[in-house]
């Protein structure tokens, strides 16, 4: 459990975008495993990602329309699984965050803690190898924050992964296994 951590602008976000394939890196490569993510091409890329990479934004990015168990399945549906199975584990990781009573309710009708915890789900459910976490706890409160940065550590170790964490909040950096700076474009360990 890696964070990444930086002054405002300095391209934390733009650092996981490229290495989770949603950004085209400049020069140099980006590999996952055995799979070199430049070389793939955009249709590869999304499979990819979609596969064996699960993300957190800061902003949940979690579609209105959707109830929280539906929103958990999409990426499930995406990868054509049927609806039941969808359904089953989709149910079963809102179960692991907490939000068991909360399932058929929209994002609007979801606190930020809630809403924020819908996200994690749907970047797990996919049982990704790397989880990247653009600044998980940046919109929420002190004691929410507290309760996401160490649910994050839990299924960062109940599920095995990678996780790359950028973010402001020190508390959820220490928590983390290492610590970067990213300074002037680079990469320097604390």
């Amino acid at each position: 459990m890696v964070a990444i951590v930086g002054s405002s602008g300095v391209g934390k976000s733009t650092l996981l975008h490229v290495l989770g394939g949603l950004d085209h890196a400049d020069m140099g490569s980006v590999r996952i495993g055995k799979t070199k993510l430049t070389d793939l091409h955009d249709s590869e890329r999304v499979a990819f990602r979609n596969l064996h990479i699960g993300f957190v934004f800061q902003f949940h990015h979690l579609l209105p329309e959707f109830s929280a168990v539906e929103n958990v399945e999409m990426p499930m549906r995406i990868a054509r699984w049927a609806a039941d199975e969808a359904r089953e584990h989709a149910v079963h990781l809102l179960n692991q965050v907490g939000l068991s009573d909360r399932l058929e309710h929209l994002p609007g009708m979801l606190s930020g803690g809630e809403q924020q915890r819908v996200a994690v789900a749907r970047a797990l459910v996919m049982r990704p190898a790397l989880l990247l976490a653009d600044e998980p706890t940046g919109d929420l409160d002190e004691a929410t924050g507290k309760y996401l940065r160490e649910l994050l550590r839990e299924i960062h170790a109940k599920h095995g992964l990678t996780s790359v964490i950028a973010t402001h909040n020190e508390r959820l950096a220490a928590d983390c296994d290492r610590v970067v700076n990213l300074e002037n474009g680079k990469l320097r360990s604390r």
